[in-house]
């Protein structure tokens, strides 16, 4: 039975407390449920610079004094921005979980949105994007779903685009978080030695007059066509993604998805790895992962080759999407994949940041604790047959899209 106590505070802020007696730190999430899928056409990358913009200052604390609050004590502090969610986070020794929680509320709460921090921010989050396409390991993951999914909310990149970053005013800024920093879109969520009370009278004092009231829909599904992209760079290798659409986190068949994958190329012991790297030594780098979010889901396999072997590593892969959509995995490997599975999730509760963004996604995504017992039976129950249906459901040929970066001849 799960130890988890949930809160909810008279604006409608949730709070979730795990209490773990046995060691003496504790994991801080402060989260508001807002991603780059809730911003307007205009507003791309508008809720990862507001993430920067909240560590520059509040009513209280300068940028160094808010670093200091916790790093000073101790504590490390962070924050990141996706699809879906901004997490403030923090880890702090077992007693200082109050002063975690008033730190991370002043930066959400009290945040002076400077015009001229937001000038110099703006030109960080201007070299983040310059460094992100220096790196096209890294950009052809953002380039191959906007491939995919065009203009739907899912497939624009967090970072927003350079035209947009500059744009933004502190009105704008303002307005967005007026709009998306409601209490029903945030929650609290604490996991270590600590004591719930502390925690849920740290909640009222900081949090509880955050105004309520805000609409938060589904957008329609994102359905990708195949597509196959090659952009021309001056670079060594070919990295590449070749993917297609997956399951959201409320399909039925999501957890034949995770077996999908981490049998295709989660691991070193998968097949595309074992196949690609080891057996053939064709690339240093070559794996899978699998993306869910509410409305859908993607699926692809990513690397890094020589522009020789190119042809002869898209062979490869074909070559494995095909043998599983014949005849899925064998009992030995549908068991080992399971195992390693479970393995892994069990052995990422066993650190309090673990266990705090488990507990917090689960809230946010389905209001409520799963616990990791749920989430292994429902692992153990794929069989076989569902691992073929779904493969054949989206690995067809007339289905998958290819985005490279390479050093390709430009026409």
């Amino acid at each position: 039975m799960s130890d988890i106590q949930k809160f909810v505070l008279d604006n409608g802020v949730r709070v979730l407390v795990e209490p773990v007696g046995h060691v003496k730190s504790a994991a801080i999430g402060l989260w508001c449920r807002t991603g780059s899928r809730h911003e307007h056409e205009s507003e791309a990358g508008i809720t990862h610079l507001i993430e920067h913009m909240l560590f520059k200052g509040t009513e209280r604390r300068t940028a160094k004094e808010i670093a200091e609050s916790i790093e000073g004590r101790g504590g490390s502090l962070n924050a990141f921005t996706d699809k879906e969610a901004t997490c403030y986070y923090c880890r702090v020794l077992a007693d200082d979980v109050a002063n975690g929680v008033d730190v991370l509320s002043d930066m959400m709460l009290h945040s002076l949105i400077d015009p001229d921090e937001l000038k110099r921010e703006q030109g960080v989050v201007l070299e983040e994007i310059k460094r992100s396409e220096d790196e096209p390991g890294d950009h052809v993951h953002d380039l191959h779903l906007h491939n995919r999914w065009g203009d739907h909310p899912l497939g624009r990149p967090i970072i927003g685009t350079p035209e947009s970053v500059s744009s933004f005013t502190r009105e704008n800024i303002k307005a967005y978080m007026d709009r998306r920093y409601r209490a029903e879109n945030v929650l609290l969520s604490v996991a270590g030695n600590i004591d719930p009370q502390v925690v849920l009278d740290a909640a009222r004092e900081t949090l509880g007059k955050i105004p309520h009231t805000s609409q938060d829909a589904q957008p329609t599904r994102p359905s990708g066509t195949k597509r196959i992209s090659l952009e021309s760079k001056d670079v060594e290798q070919v990295h590449f993604c070749i993917g297609t659409d997956g399951t959201s986190i409320y399909d039925d068949d999501l957890y034949t998805m995770v077996v999908l994958d981490a049998a295709l190329g989660g691991s070193m012991s998968s097949r595309i790895f074992q196949e690609i790297r080891e057996k053939r030594g064709l690339v240093y780098s070559v794996g899978s992962y699998t993306l869910n979010y509410g409305a859908g889901g993607a699926y692809a396999v990513y690397g890094g080759t020589s522009l020789e072997q190119w042809p002869l590593v898209q062979e490869l892969v074909r070559i494995e999407f095909d043998k599983v959509m014949a005849s899925g995995l064998d009992d030995d490997e549908l068991g080992r994949t399971k195992r390693n599975l479970s393995g892994n999730m069990v052995l990422a509760l066993e650190g309090m940041s673990g266990r705090m963004m488990r507990m917090s996604r689960n809230e946010l995504n389905h209001g409520r604790d799963i616990p990791i017992d749920e989430t292994l039976t429902k692992i153990n129950a794929v069989t076989n047959d569902a691992i073929v249906a779904l493969a054949n459901k989206i690995l067809k040929e007339e289905l998958v899209s290819t985005t490279a970066i390479g050093p390709f001849d430009e026409e």
